[in-house]
């Protein structure tokens, strides 16, 4: 192992805990003496303890080519671990003892007791977890993925590791070095990719999503048969916000999500308007948050599992999911969300994943830092995206195609693009194609009034133009809007009357035309297309069901 040098501390990712602070944590851990070279938990392995270095030193180390390579050290009053600690994830990096001395242990069921009980202590832990997984994620720490950028299970993969917040690399197999003698260590064909392989070099073959949630721990285990209370479709703000809710108030809740958590808000580099956060915060921590918090009170989320189709039998709604399975529940909030639109110009298609990106995170933005960038749409999402960018591309197009930004972005990020010297915005330009050899290289724009192109030297494009609303696996369940939406409350009584007669009532606020099944967020109609307003959302249907639920009665009566 290479000599260690301390690391400088990113706001707050490594502090240091007080003696009140370690106090509180021995009163549910307990004191462990460590030997030189013993591993507190290994890359790849579950581990269920968190751990306080009360003296000694502890190296966080990953292992790459047969070789350890110091992430980041701990000395007296450091705690280990990241996000996947809470989260029941597998461990990215190993921990490994440098010099003996004495650790304190906590479980970490106990330790999310505490997070509530002790909000101060919490917030620092949790926030240096946050802080870890960003910093694991922007160097490319973790499992690897190998594939070609043309094959499509390859971007699938790259998708779902980044939308899940997953730390990894990318072997590109067109191109890389490091791919293709890995591949003949573990004697792989080139046409036998994308495959993922683990710190142990354990490989999954083009593994599904769900294979490759099931690795690593993010997925829950199939939810328990029966009825329960409270079934939640997206795991968005709306629905996580339900969960939250739902779970605190003792209703037995399950969280289901096709993706990730987090939905498009989790897509955001900073949300800045959202009440209570005056410097921001990122999509990611607000989602990581909610998971830890919806955890906390007990809720199943359960992600990938993708809801499939909804009907009612005998009182109950019956949630059927892609994977053949079925959850059945007195109760069902619908939180699907809205996804981005695609861009339809020439050449987009086959850059998606190769530059072209429907969401502005780290894992987006580190594969064109300090590059030329283009970003579409003119809401705030778009604006966000490219204050973000800005901070290292050395310049941001950002292209409207309306004549101004008033229209649909707040005025907080109108004046800060404005402002900001890296970033020009277009008006009235639209996209008419990409081009690249094998990712992007320039995107031909045109002037939608005089017609005029002009051709973008960029190397990635943005697009945040819109949404439509993620409510095909609905089918017939419930009554839609002419744009797709879900009506509900007085908008949805008179064109499901016959349904309400024989409960003699009319649809709650956020019920929609099946009594009991409640949409909340931009998959509702006519809903305000904000955070703080899905989380509003999400916590009023919580106390809608439970008006349902004193009409029929809760499931163990039923």
């Amino acid at each position: 192992m290479p000599t260690l040098t301390p690391t400088a501390d990113v706001h707050g990712a490594y502090p240091r805990l007080t003696d009140d602070q370690i106090t509180i944590l021995r009163s549910c851990g307990q004191k462990r003496q460590v030997c030189e070279g013993e591993h507190l938990f290994r890359a790849g392995e579950r581990t269920d303890e968190f751990f306080v270095v009360l003296s000694g030193r502890v190296a966080v180390v990953e292992t790459h080519d047969d070789l350890d390579h110091v992430v980041q050290w701990h000395g007296p009053r450091s705690f280990l671990g990241e996000l996947g600690v809470l989260e029941g994830q597998t461990a990215f990096v190993s921990a490994v003892v440098n010099r003996p001395g004495e650790v304190l242990a906590v479980g970490s069921g106990a330790l999310r007791d505490l997070l509530t009980r002790e909000p101060a202590l919490g917030d620092v832990i949790l926030r240096a977890y946050l802080l870890r997984r960003t910093m694991l994620a922007g160097t490319g720490t973790g499992f690897r993925i190998i594939g070609s950028p043309f094959s499509a299970d390859t971007r699938r993969l790259l998708e779902f590791a980044a939308r899940n917040r997953l730390p990894h690399r990318w072997a590109d197999l067109e191109k890389d070095t490091e791919a293709e003698a890995l591949l003949m260590r573990l004697g792989i064909a080139p046409e036998e990719t994308p495959i993922v392989v683990w710190h142990d070099y354990r490989v999954l073959r083009n593994p599904s999503n769900v294979e490759l949630a099931q690795a690593i721990g993010l997925r829950a285990e199939t939810a328990a048969k029966g009825v329960c209370d409270l079934v939640v479709v997206g795991a968005g703000p709306g629905g996580l916000a339900a969960a939250v809710y739902g779970a605190s108030e003792g209703l037995s809740t399950v969280v289901l999500d096709a993706v990730a958590t987090g939905g498009q808000a989790g897509t955001s580099s900073r949300i800045e308007n959202y009440l209570g956060f005056p410097a921001g915060i990122s999509g990611m921590e607000l989602a990581e948050r909610a998971v830890v918090q919806a955890n906390r009170f007990g809720a199943r989320i359960d992600v990938p599992a993708e809801a499939a189709g909804l009907e009612q039998r005998d009182g109950t709604s019956l949630v059927r999911l892609a994977d053949g399975g079925t959850l059945t529940a007195t109760n069902v909030v619908v939180a699907t969300g809205a996804r981005y639109r695609r861009l339809t110009a020439a050449g987009v298609e086959r850059f998606e994943g190769l530059g072209v990106h429907y969401a502005a995170t780290v894992w987006e933005a580190r594969t064109c830092r300090l590059d030329t960038v283009t970003v579409v749409g003119g809401g705030n999402s778009a604006g966000q995206a490219a204050l973000f960018l800005a901070r290292e591309s050395p310049a941001v197009h950002l292209l409207v195609r309306g004549g101004d930004l008033e229209h649909s972005m707040s005025r907080y990020l109108i004046d800060r693009i404005e402002r900001h010297p890296r970033i020009h915005v277009r008006l009235h330009t639209e996209v008419r194609e990409v081009t690249g050899e094998d990712r992007v290289e320039s995107v031909v724009v045109e002037d939608n009034r005089t017609h005029e192109q002009q051709v973008l030297a960029a190397r990635a494009l943005f697009v945040f133009i819109g949404a439509r609303p993620a409510t095909s696996w609905l089918a017939d369940a419930v009554t839609l809007d002419g744009r797709g939406f879900i009506p509900t409350g007085q908008d949805v009584a008179q064109a499901t009357a016959d349904i309400w007669k024989p409960l003699a009532r009319v649809p709650l606020a956020l019920e929609t035309g099946l009594p009991g099944v409640f949409a909340v967020g931009d998959v509702r109609s006519g809903s305000v297309k904000r955070v703080a307003s899905a989380v509003g959302e999400g916590a009023m249907a919580v106390r809608l069901a439970h008006e349902h639920l004193g009409e029929v009665g809760p499931p163990a009566t039923r």
